[in-house]
């Protein structure tokens, strides 16, 4: 290059090119911290096209490379052992048989335990997924590994939801002794609702529910050192009833958030 063409170069201004992709930038990175450095290329795609924002989703990619933008990995973290099917309680057949579609709300909940870990020691987690909608409809959390742990999640589900006795819910979870007990069968016995319960030490039987944990995993949980277990619950709290279930897109949900997703069904039906 001449000296000439160099000063030259370093003269021109901008291309309009070049302008729309400063703007361009700016906007992802509003939305890549809105959704606290969660999101890749695909959602911060899906969230500036709902706000009317024309681009490529490779035009998207290229600028989060360039500026460094990163969505949260994850590492591998200790293990805890949530399920004990090491018991002499009945079990369920697998009726779910990873049939993880439905046609309306209250059709299928999936649950789960998991273990989060704090300074003061593990705090358990159980929660209660919609596969309608992929929303937590029901969660609990406690330092106790028991009963009562699930219990509290399924009675804030029943009471949230409102399933008609007798409507055919399904739910499905391993085969861990919370789930088996006497108490906990009772509950969905008395609302009428179905239970399935996945093969002995096979995870994909209930992958939806795993997925929902290894995302709370990777987009909180991994990337904070949580001091007490009253932190974590506070953190966790916010994270599922105020990210997750009303702001977080879900690419199986056509890049909407589980409430919006609900809502725009309700109207669908009205």
């Amino acid at each position: 290059m001449s000296e000439n063409g160099y000063y030259a170069w370093r003269k021109r201004p901008p291309s309009r090119r070049q302008k729309e992709d400063e703007e361009l930038t700016s906007e992802l990175e509003t939305v890549f911290e809105q959704s606290r450095q969660t999101y890749g290329s695909p959602r911060i795609h899906a969230a500036l096209r709902s706000k009317g924002v024309s681009c490529s989703r490779r035009r998207i990619a290229r600028l989060m490379l360039k500026k460094e933008l990163v969505s949260c990995w994850r590492r591998k973290k200790r293990k805890v052992i949530t399920t004990d099917s090491n018991h002499n309680q009945p079990v369920a057949p697998n009726k779910l048989a990873r049939d993880f579609t439905t046609l309306a709300a209250n059709q299928k909940w999936v649950g789960d335990i998991t273990g989060v870990w704090t300074d003061e020691g593990w705090l358990y987690l159980a929660a209660l997924v919609d596969l309608y909608s992929r929303k937590v409809v029901g969660w609990a959390m406690s330092e106790f590994r028991d009963e009562r742990l699930v219990e509290d999640a399924l009675w804030m589900a029943l009471i949230r939801r409102q399933p008609a006795v007798g409507s055919g819910l399904l739910h499905h979870t391993d085969r861990g002794s919370q789930y088996t007990s006497r108490s906990y069968r009772g509950v969905l016995s008395h609302y009428g609702i179905d239970l399935s319960m996945s093969r002995k030490g096979n995870c994909w039987d209930n992958a939806c529910i795993e997925s929902f944990f290894g995302t709370l995993k990777a987009e909180l949980c991994d990337r904070k050192k949580f001091k007490s277990r009253q932190e974590a619950k506070t953190e966790i709290f916010e994270y599922m009833e105020v990210f997750y279930n009303r702001q977080r897109l879900h690419s199986s949900l056509g890049y909407v958030s589980p409430v919006t997703f609900e809502k725009r069904s309700d109207l669908l039906v009205l």
